[in-house]
C-alpha cells in the first residue's frame, strides 16, 4: 500500500525525521508509538503532504506511485486520509454537506460526475448506521460544539464515506473517555478490509486493546528504533519511554 524508504524531513530548517523506513501492505493495521517530539505526527503530516514540511531525502510510494510531486489535495484524491488530532470547527457547514462536497470533489478529480443524490443518501444512511450515528448529528455544523468523542466519531464517519486506501489516525484517542474510545475503535474495526490499510498513531497502549495492530513501531528521534507485534506495545507500557533511549 505505502512504502517509505530512508525518509528525512524538516520544518523551518529543523530536522525532524532522520531516516524512516516503513512498509504497510493492504489489509494491515500498523501502530506507531513514541514520546512527544519523536516525529510521529510529523510522519503523518509528511505522508499527507502538509506544505510546512520539507522532504530532504528518501522516497514515498503509494501503490507504487511516487508521492513527491503530489500536493496534499492530490494525495487525498489518490486515497490518503488523515484524521486530525484536533479537528477544526466549520460553523454553518453541516456534517452532511461537508462530506457531500468532499466526495464530489474526489469524483471530479477522477473525471466522474457528482454522485447522484439518491446514491449519496443511501451511502450516508449505510455508513451512519454502521457507526451508530444519529441522523440529528449529521445536520449539525461540522465539529461546532462537538465533544471530543463526537469529533473523533465524525472523523471516522468521513473515513467511512471516503473509503480511502490508506487511513492515518493521528492520536485519535487523545482526550477520549473509555466509552468514546470504544465507539471510535469499533468504527475503525468495522472499516478494516483487505483493500485498505490503517496507521494508528498513539501514545498509549490502551487504544491497541480495541484496535489490534498487525505491527507496532516505536519511533524516537525521527527514526523507527524497534518494530514488533502488539506485545511490543505492552512492553513499552510496562517499561516507559525512557527504555527506548537505550534502543536508539
Amino acid at each position: 500500500m505505502i512504502t517509505i524508504e530512508n525518509l528525512h524531513a524538516q520544518v523551518e530548517g529543523k530536522k525532524i525525521l532522520n531516516g524512516i523506513d516503513f512498509d504497510v501492505k493492504p489489509g494491515e493495521v500498523h501502530a506507531i508509538m513514541g514520546p512527544n517530539g519523536s516525529g510521529k505526527s510529523t510522519l503523518s503530516s509528511v505522508i499527507a503532504g502538509h506544505h510546512d514540511y520539507e522532504v530532504t531525502e528518501g522516497t514515498m510510494l503509494l501503490e507504487g506511485e511516487d508521492l513527491s510531486e503530489m500536493n496534499a489535495e492530490e494525495r487525498a484524491h489518490n486515497g490518503i486520509f488523515l484524521s486530525f488530532q484536533y479537528p477544526v470547527e466549520i460553523p454553518g457547514v453541516s456534517v452532511t454537506n461537508f462530506i457531500k462536497t468532499a466526495i464530489n470533489a474526489n469524483r471530479k478529480a477522477h473525471g466522474l460526475e457528482n454522485m447522484p443524490a439518491n446514491e449519496m443518501l443511501k451511502k450516508i444512511r449505510e455508513k451512519s448506521a454502521l457507526l451508530e450515528i444519529d441522523s440529528r448529528f449529521l445536520s449539525r455544523s461540522l465539529n461546532e460544539g462537538f465533544s471530543g468523542g463526537e469529533k473523533k466519531r465524525n472523523e471516522i464517519f468521513q473515513m467511512a464515506m471516503l473509503e480511502p486506501k490508506l487511513s492515518i489516525l493521528d492520536e485519535t484517542d487523545s482526550g477520549l473517555d473509555i466509552d468514546a474510545l470504544k465507539i471510535v475503535a469499533n468504527g475503525v474495526n468495522k472499516l478494516r478490509s483487505k483493500n485498505n490499510a490503517i496507521v494508528v498513531i498513539t501514545h498509549y497502549q490502551r487504544l491497541l486493546e480495541y484496535i489490534v495492530p498487525d505491527f507496532v513501531h516505536v519511533i524516537f528521534d525521527g527514526k523507527i528504533v524497534k518494530s514488533g507485534t502488539k506485545d511490543l506495545a505492552l512492553e513499552l507500557e510496562a517499561k516507559g519511554y525512557d527504555w527506548i533511549k537505550e534502543l536508539a
